[in-house]
């Protein structure tokens, strides 16, 4: 095999995110509920005659040396060349970019994490999900979730997940139009860093009290990022309107679930001209897990 064609890379949505302290090293201590929805990136991955490793689609404001599929990507061959002594195939990698930066949605993430899979995949390298999960936790705390593969309790900086239960449903999403940068938001001195840690049963039997549709908890960086980024904040109270709206991530995206594809296209359907929006299913797995 010399080619993965058409690799899916997933967005996520926080359907919770609670800041429950910090650690000496400055890392903030989370819990939160990852999601992937059927919305996101496409990559391509084309195996070369050499050792190169290259983005063939141009991103503006992402430098290739920069970008995290560049380094995950290398990241991996060098793993290989560490345990084998043999360097693996270098690859063209295209990318179909759909994800906005600073949406809160891990698309940079996600696509580290799918061109870990599908390379891992393409070069034999035969390391674990756990080895890779562990592999890319260095370049980004959400990397291990969608290499994880399926709806998860999180917990740590992020890194420490188990499988949970969540709605079978369908999101609403709202781009506000600004890029919201997670450093700043976690800077903040008006950050809340002490909410009360929650165990896995309460989301879990929140749901079922509440059919599946009315949020658990509360996005502890929302109320940072809709004093910094005002169309944040109006996105969510236009959307309040029609369930239970909150920020996913580090913003800025805002989400609310409903039950039906129908639903979703009734509240697409109204949205203001100015923002972009969508909808998208809830996923309890990764789709790039039965490609591969």
């Amino acid at each position: 095999m010399t080619s993965l064609k058409n690799c899916p890379a997933p967005a996520k949505l926080n359907l919770f995110l609670h800041v429950n302290g910090r650690r000496a090293d400055g890392y903030h201590l989370l819990q939160t509920v990852f999601q992937l929805i059927d919305h996101g990136d496409t990559l391509h991955f084309e195996l070369r005659d050499d050792d190169a490793i290259r983005r063939v689609t141009d991103l503006p404001g992402v430098p290739e040396e920069s970008d995290l599929i560049i380094r995950a990507a290398r990241l991996l061959q060098a793993e290989v060349l560490r345990r084998t002594g043999a360097l693996p195939r270098g690859v063209d990698i295209a990318i179909d970019k759909v994800l906005p930066m600073g949406g809160g949605l891990g698309g940079g993430s996600s696509d580290a994490a799918t061109t870990l899979m599908a390379l891992n995949s393409l070069w034999q390298a035969g390391l674990s999900k756990e080895e890779l999960m562990a592999l890319g936790l260095p370049l980004g705390a959400d990397i291990p979730f969608f290499i994880f593969g399926e709806t998860a309790f999180a917990e740590g900086v992020g890194e420490a997940m188990r499988p949970v239960q969540a709605p079978d449903c369908w999101y609403v999403v709202i781009e506000p139009g600004v890029a919201v940068p997670t450093a700043a938001i976690f800077c903040s001195e008006h950050l809340t860093r002490d909410t009360p840690v929650v165990i896995i049963t309460d989301f879990s039997s929140h749901l079922e009290n509440r059919n599946g549709l009315k949020g658990f908890g509360k996005n502890d960086l929302q109320q940072v990022a809709t004093k910094l980024f005002p169309p944040v904040a109006e996105a969510i109270e236009w959307l309040s309107a029609y369930g239970d709206a909150r920020m996913t991530g580090s913003g800025a995206c805002v989400f609310s679930a409903v039950a039906t594809e129908a639903e979703a296209d009734a509240v697409l359907a109204k949205v203001p001209a100015k923002w972009k929006a969508w909808k998208a299913k809830a996923l309890d797995r990764h789709p790039i897990i039965a490609k591969l």
